[in-house]
């Protein structure tokens, strides 16, 4: 993947919708070498797929962390699928070392923040848990909304 690619995968990134039209425009290329690009890039398996981000997913919710749980014997997928159900959780994601599972979770206020970590406390399978504050966030993939 060349210098080109990586310009139009973070355009993409930020507005999948963008046409090819656009992206040659602002690539400084013709309409045909995007378009092909795109294609190789689908091909070869580096771009998999395009989303839309709902309203409810672009919510600005100031209080962010990230949270490392411990969890008894083999009760990863129950504890998972509890997870599921709390609002505040933006993904889960397992892992190794001396935690299984690392928590994105998200809340408007300190207060909300805690009483969801007190509820994520109270799940059968989570015996312990560690929550950092993410205070500023200077780089990221996610589309900027």
């Amino acid at each position: 993947m060349d210098n080109i690619d990586q310009r139009l995968i973070t355009i993409l990134r930020h507005d999948a919708r963008r046409g090819i039209s656009d992206l040659a425009n602002e690539l400084g290329l013709a309409r045909a070498t995007v378009r092909n690009r795109i294609e190789r890039l689908e091909a070869r398996g580096d771009i998999i797929g395009y989303t839309v981000i709902l309203r409810s997913d672009a919510l600005a919710l100031p209080v962010r962390g990230i949270t490392m749980i411990g969890v008894e014997g083999r009760m990863a997928d129950k504890v998972v699928d509890a997870l599921a159900g709390f609002p505040e959780i933006r993904a889960v994601h397992t892992t190794n070392g001396k935690w299984d599972l690392v928590v994105e979770i998200s809340a408007q206020s300190l207060t909300d923040l805690d009483a969801a970590l007190r509820r994520l406390r109270l799940v059968p399978g989570i015996i312990a848990s560690e929550t950092n504050l993410l205070l500023a966030t200077p780089r990221s993939t996610q589309a900027r909304l």
